[in-house]
């Protein structure tokens, strides 16, 4: 392969699993805080770096399969969580969140507990699990395709450029995305988190998805349009004045 293909080859393939890492990442930033989320990355480049630096061209032999079930299954599981909850605010079953109730709500809780550093374990995992198993697939594509054609280091430069550029892409997207409402964003999210999980999770478990990461594309349409058909079906079965707001 001629180094401008191999460049392009792994730039491409890299830049793809970035963009999912950094969907997770954002989503999950926006809607329930950045320095939990940011941790997440942090610890889960930290791992990445330790893994890569201990087993190198060894790499290429770890089971992924098996990491993508078990990351996938995790993902599915806090998805399905949010995305029940989504539908059931949707469809007037869930009380929607007041924001300034949520406000004074924290703020009280600071005043309490202050001096007492507040962690978000869940942002920290989801983050922590979409960028560490998004970061192992690049590395095993700098490893794989690299090693193959003898330039690893051309490889390496491929996938830093496609990450700089993945980096620019997101903060371009974050100021349009931080001005969705929330339950709108969290809808959204619960979506995205199933459906990553349910991808992830299958290709572990043996399915060969048509198209390869395409076939995420139809994936999440699917479970969209069967979310919005759950919060249609619940509205239609909701008992009248059920809908409220809390700071909950």
């Amino acid at each position: 392969m001629h180094a401008l293909l191999l460049f392009i080859a792994v730039f491409a393939a890299s830049a793809v699993e970035m963009i999912e890492a950094l969907t997770i990442v954002l989503a999950v930033g926006v809607t329930r805080g950045w320095r939990s989320a940011l941790t997440g990355v942090a610890a889960a480049v930290v791992a990445l770096a330790v893994v890569v630096g201990a087993l190198g061209p060894a790499l290429s032999e770890l089971p992924i399969d098996g990491v993508r079930l078990v990351v996938g299954a995790l993902l599915l599981i806090f998805g399905l969580q949010w995305l029940r909850k989504a539908i059931l605010r949707s469809a007037g079953l869930k009380a929607m969140h007041d924001e300034e109730a949520i406000y004074r709500a924290e703020i009280a809780d600071l005043e309490e507990s202050r001096g007492v550093e507040a962690h978000d374990w869940y942002s920290f995992t989801v983050a922590f699990k979409g960028v560490f198993l998004e970061g192992l697939e690049v590395a095993f594509i700098v490893v794989t395709l690299g090693g193959s054609q003898h330039d690893v280091a051309l490889a390496a430069i491929g996938a830093g450029a496609a990450l700089i550029a993945v980096l620019a892409a997101g903060v371009v997207v974050y100021a349009p995305l931080s001005r969705v409402p929330e339950n709108t964003l969290k809808f959204a999210v619960g979506v995205m988190l199933t459906t990553f999980g349910a991808f992830w999770g299958g290709e572990g478990a043996g399915v060969r998805w048509p198209g390869g990461d395409v076939a995420l594309l139809g994936l999440l349409l699917f479970v969209a349009l069967a979310a919005l058909g759950l919060v249609r079906l619940a509205t239609m079965r909701a008992p009248a004045g059920r809908s409220g707001v809390t700071a909950s």
